[in-house]
């Protein structure tokens, strides 16, 4: 059974910096064949994409909102992936959820994901 398991949010003043976490387990196949993303979603707003890691080359895709900010890494050796979060603003304030699919190309389209987290809050704020 593929679980998911974010961690790692907590109260951030601005300009300050954060790393999420996620460890997957259960995975029926290799690790090296999940695509993992980051999602966001505030109460009233729809879920929103981060960024997404590609299984095998480790290729990754920003929304425009985090590029230069944010940086997505992987351990596949470790079954986590990890959201480096920089230069923190108040927008960033969410929960943040990981997502895997396998053998899916980048994309931050929710619904081409199969197995997602429970979250991790994240609130930026002075």
């Amino acid at each position: 059974q593929v679980q998911l398991v974010e961690s790692g949010g907590t109260l951030v003043q601005p300009g300050g910096s954060l790393k999420l976490s996620c460890a997957a387990s259960g995975f029926p196949f290799n690790f090296d064949y999940y695509t993992i993303g980051w999602f966001r979603q505030v109460p009233g707003k729809e879920r929103e994409g981060v960024s997404c890691i590609d299984a095998s080359d480790g290729s990754a895709y920003y929304t425009d909102s985090v590029k230069g900010r944010f940086t997505i890494s992987r351990d596949n050796a470790k079954m986590t992936v990890y959201l480096h979060m920089n230069s923190l603003k108040p927008e960033d304030t969410a929960v943040y959820f990981c997502a895997t699919a396998a053998w899916i190309p980048l994309t931050l389209v929710a619904d081409k994901y199969d197995f997602w987290g429970r979250g991790t809050q994240v609130t930026v704020s002075s």
